[in-house]
């Protein structure tokens, strides 16, 4: 079977750099990355974190705070003892409409226990980030790619997140139809084609795709494909071939397409990028 999170990643990479390694004692405003997530690990605690408007979260235990977006928040810890983190900005290809980034919510928390596999990274990353050596910084940063893959996993094999993109890669049948869309985004996709590679009927195939996924499988191949279309305009690509990359037959229909998913013409998202 195709693997789920190497179609995505594979397309849309995160990027981890580590902004701090260490105690915090009491009150701490967490400087915020414009279009970056971040990802805490705090090795002891307590933590109290907060976010304007919510309640905050008592965390006791050994944990994991992944913000996918920006988000302000705050750290709150006794003044004398602290508590311990290590904490990376999360860079997403695509910025805050990547797509794995899109489709987390705005706060995940996570013990550390419960991430399957996750021991021996963890207990590397803590020792090299909290220690002076050659190479350590480059090293942590891999090591904050490696925890990030091993929690999208956790929470697609968890079944924890209920409803768009990676829930619908969490689902037994379903997966494999969006699998197929990511590898393949400029075939041509029928929803009785999409139905037989998840083996289920064209009727019940559309009803559970919209149910769990938010959209019809069309919306979704629009957008991976506008998405595919953004990530190689990022990169200089000549819009002519993109098109046919992505599955449209011309620079005029990507250029339609394109404007019913962004707002925006090809040429016009270009300018507005160049110009934020």
């Amino acid at each position: 079977m195709p693997d789920r999170l190497e179609s995505l990643l594979s397309h849309f990479a995160v990027h981890a750099r580590m902004f701090h390694s260490g105690a915090l004692c009491g009150l701490n405003e967490v400087p915020m990355v414009p279009e970056a997530g971040q990802l805490h690990l705090i090795k002891m605690g307590p933590v109290e974190v907060t976010h304007e408007g919510e309640a905050p979260l008592h965390i006791t235990a050994p944990s994991l705070l992944l913000y996918p977006r920006p988000l302000k928040h705050r750290f709150v810890t006794d003044a004398t003892r602290g508590a311990d983190l290590a904490c990376a900005n999360l860079h997403f290809d695509g910025g805050i409409a990547n797509p794995v980034a899109a489709a987390l919510p705005p706060v995940i928390c996570i013990p550390l226990v419960e991430i399957e596999g996750a021991a021996g990274v963890l207990a590397l990353l803590f020792d090299e980030a909290f220690n002076e050596r050659c190479g350590r910084r480059a090293l942590v940063n891999r090591l904050f790619e490696v925890v990030l893959i091993q929690v999208l996993r956790h929470l697609m094999e968890s079944g924890q997140i209920r409803s768009g993109m990676l829930a619908g890669m969490s689902h037994p049948k379903l997966r494999h139809a969006l699998v197929a869309m990511h590898e393949r985004p400029a075939h041509e996709w029928s929803l009785d084609e999409l139905a037989d590679t998840a083996s289920m009927s064209r009727s019940v195939f559309a009803n559970a795709f919209r149910e769990t996924v938010g959209v019809t499988p069309g919306a979704y191949l629009q957008n991976w494909r506008v998405s595919l279309a953004q990530q190689a305009l990022r990169q200089g690509r000549p819009l002519k071939m993109i098109a046919v990359e992505v599955g449209y037959g011309s620079e005029a229909a990507l250029s339609r397409a394109f404007k019913v998913q962004s707002g925006l013409t090809p040429r016009e998202w270009k300018q507005a990028q160049a110009s934020g």
